[in-house]
């Protein structure tokens, strides 16, 4: 995890109120970090994720339903094409 990334996009956007609190942030946005965001230098990938094959079907171009779904009260957001 990039500790720079770390303070500018969660540390710098939350009051942390303890150490409990603290963890549980840290834990999540690892989560994120991991999973979920995009890395310029994977291609777009996340380091435990493969990036998703591209929608090329315009059918279903025309019909996409992305969810957002909010981490730690908002600060970090998931986006993901509904089933």
């Amino acid at each position: 995890m990039g500790a720079l990334s770390c303070r500018r996009e969660l540390l710098d956007r939350c009051l942390i109120w303890n150490e409990r609190h603290l963890r549980h942030a840290l834990r999540e946005y690892e989560q994120f970090y991991n999973e979920h965001r995009a890395h310029q230098a994977l291609a777009q990938a996340a380091p435990l994720r493969a990036v998703p094959d591209p929608i090329t079907d315009p059918k279903r171009i025309d019909d996409l339903n992305i969810r957002r779904r909010d981490r730690l009260g908002g600060v970090l957001h998931e986006y993901s094409h509904a089933a």
